[in-house]
C-alpha cells in the first residue's frame, strides 16, 4: 500500500486484529464500518455498502490485504464530516451561546438528519456519549461529539 505509512498500516492491522473475532485474520464484511470508525474515519452507511460492507454477519469475509485498500480509499474520502464541521453544526442549537444545547434537540438531530439513527441507534449514541443533562435539560454538545468522534484522548 504505496499510498499508506507504516504507521497507518500498523493501526489498520491492530484496528483489524480487534474485530477478527476468532484470529483467523479476517473480519466479517459487517463489521467494516467498525473497523473504519476504530480507525477515526466517518464513512456512511452507503459509503461502507460501496466499499464491500454488508449488512448480515456472515455474507462475506475479508481478509487484511482485502482491507487495507479500503482503508486507503476510505482515507481519501472527502464525503464524511470531521470533527469541527460537526461542532460548526451543532453550535446552531446553542441558543445561549455558551456550548450547550437542549438534550431533545440532539436526540431529534439525531433522528432526523443526514443519514438517520433508529431511535435504539440514538439511544446507544446517546448513552455513550452524553453527559447528564442539567436542570432545564441542556447538556454541553463539545464533550459528546469528541466521545462520539473519539477525540477525547487530545484534550
Amino acid at each position: 500500500m504505496a499510498d499508506l505509512s507504516a504507521k497507518d498500516v500498523e493501526k489498520a492491522e491492530f484496528a483489524f486484529s480487534i474485530y477478527d473475532a476468532d484470529g483467523t485474520n479476517v473480519v466479517d464484511a459487517v463489521d467494516l464500518g467498525n473497523v473504519l470508525r476504530a480507525l477515526n474515519l466517518n464513512p456512511t452507511n452507503a459509503t461502507i455498502e460501496k466499499l464491500g460492507g454488508t449488512k448480515k454477519k456472515g455474507e462475506k469475509l475479508l481478509k487484511l490485504d482485502e482491507f487495507l485498500p479500503i482503508y486507503s480509499q476510505c482515507k481519501k474520502d472527502k464525503e464524511q464530516g470531521c470533527y469541527e464541521d460537526f461542532l460548526e453544526c451543532l453550535k446552531l442549537y446553542d441558543k445561549q451561546e455558551n456550548g450547550t444545547m437542549l438534550a431533545a434537540e440532539l436526540s431529534h438531530t439525531l433522528l432526523t438528519l443526514g443519514e438517520k439513527l433508529s431511535d435504539p441507534e440514538v439511544e446507544q449514541v446517546l448513552k455513550d456519549c452524553m453527559d447528564p443533562e442539567d436542570d432545564d435539560g441542556f447538556i454541553p454538545y463539545a464533550p459528546f461529539l469528541k466521545r462520539l468522534c473519539g477525540r477525547e484522548e487530545e484534550d
